[in-house]
Order: C-alpha cells, then sequence, then structure tokens
C-alpha cells in the first residue's frame, strides 16, 4: 500500500514538533494508508531516508505552506531516486483562508484593523507568489486589503511593514501569522511591533480538522488511485 510520507520542515522549538507530531497523528488516525513523519532540514527523520526505506512506494505531502525550495529541490530530489511522487504544498488553499479568518476573531481583530499575512519568508519566486495569492483569498475573506510581510529573504520585512502600516493610520496593526507551527519564524513575527498576532495554523491541543482534512487532500490527488485512498 502507497504510504503518505507527511515532511515538516524541523523545528528546533520544542512546542513545534508537538504540534507537527500532533497533525500526523490525526492524518494518521483519519487515513487508511500508513502514515510516516520526515522532516527536510533540522533534525531527522530525513525525507531522504524515509523515502528509501518504503523503496518510492510513497506519496511525499509536504507540511508547508508555500512551494519554495524545499518542495522544489530538497524534497524533490529525495524522492526522484524512488519513482516517489511529491504533493503539492498545503498552501493556498480555501481550507487554510478559512482558518486564517478563525484565527484573527480568535486573537481580536475587528473590522477596520489593518491586516497583514506574516510569512516565513523564501528566496524562491514560486513560494512569493504562493504567499500572495494566499493574502489575496484572505483579503477577499477578510473584506479589506491584506499585504504580505516576511520574516527572512524577502521584502517588505515583518518589523518594516508593521513600521509603514503605522505612518499611515491610526488602526490597530494584526499579522496574521502565516505559519504551521509555533517556532524562529513565530517569534519574529511576535517582535516585529504588531498590536495583536495571530496563533500558527497548528495551535497548542488538537489540530483544526481543517488541517488534517487539507493534508488528506495533498495525499488523494497525488495518489495514482485517487482521494479515496487516503481515507479510513
Amino acid at each position: 500500500m502507497t504510504a503518505l510520507v507527511a515532511c515538516a520542515h524541523g523545528t528546533r522549538s520544542a512546542a513545534g514538533r508537538a504540534a507537527v507530531a500532533s497533525l500526523v497523528s490525526a492524518v494518521r488516525a483519519a487515513s487508511s494508508a500508513p502514515v510516516l513523519d520526515a522532516f527536510v532540514d533540522v533534525h531527522g527523520p530525513y525525507v531522504s531516508d524515509v523515502v528509501a526505506s518504503l523503496s518510492g512506494d510513497a506519496v511525499v505531502v509536504p507540511l508547508l505552506l508555500a512551494p519554495g525550495y524545499h518542495v522544489r529541490v530538497d524534497i524533490t530530489r529525495a524522492a526522484a531516486p524512488w519513482s516517489s511522487a511529491v504533493a503539492p504544498s498545503l498552501g493556498p488553499s480555501p481550507l487554510l483562508t478559512s482558518l486564517l479568518i478563525d484565527r484573527l476573531h480568535a486573537a481580536g481583530a475587528r473590522p477596520g484593523d489593518a491586516v497583514l499575512l506574516g510569512a516565513a519568508g523564501s528566496s524562491d519566486d514560486a513560494s512569493d507568489v504562493s504567499v500572495r495569492a494566499a493574502a489575496r483569498s484572505l483579503s477577499a475573506a477578510w473584506g479589506a486589503p491584506v499585504p504580505v510581510a516576511y520574516g527572512a529573504s524577502r521584502s517588505p520585512s515583518l518589523a518594516a511593514e508593521v513600521a509603514r502600516l503605522r505612518a499611515v493610520t491610526p488602526r490597530r496593526v494584526v499579522v496574521a501569522s502565516y505559519l504551521l507551527a509555533t517556532g524562529h519564524f513565530h517569534r519574529r513575527i511576535l517582535d516585529a511591533g504588531a498590536d495583536l498576532v495571530t496563533a500558527p495554523l497548528l495551535g497548542e491541543g488538537s489540530p483544526d480538522p481543517r488541517l488534517v482534512e487539507l493534508v488528506l487532500e495533498r495525499f488523494g490527488a497525488a495518489h495514482p488511485t485517487g482521494r479515496a485512498a487516503a481515507y479510513g
């Protein structure tokens, strides 16, 4: 049976690792396919080793929000020798937009606040295109413009964009955290000086069912026998 390899970035944050583990566990409980965890950076089990152990009978689902270097190069290279499929990144998706809206409400954001989407950042142009598509979707759902700012590698930076908004409006500045889990980049968002910052998409406790659905949706789309293979 084709396995689902859920491949996250990796983090030194214990809370971030626990959040990702909770998502993988929830996906495993909802799937009829074997589900293994893997990581592309920072710590193992590394995706190249996990895919090799399966001899290619796998679909790698990146637990990454945009199709940057890690998806296009690192994960693709790990999968290629074994002809394993690589599913698209999680974002953009209406499911993520819906979850971001809920995170904004939970943080206390109100109509009239200046909302921006805070992402990790990547030198890969495809990642920027994806994040900006997510921002447009959030803007449509929120009913107001939502600019993008980054923690690294791209402009504008989070701190610069927060400062720009403060200079042009008296409104509260709210950052919608476009990150899967807490860690280095969420701390960068918290330090940027916004009035409010939403929780990452994976908060404390059980993962939101929309994230589980999205991972299974990506697996089903990449699996040769289709979506039905994802579900138990």
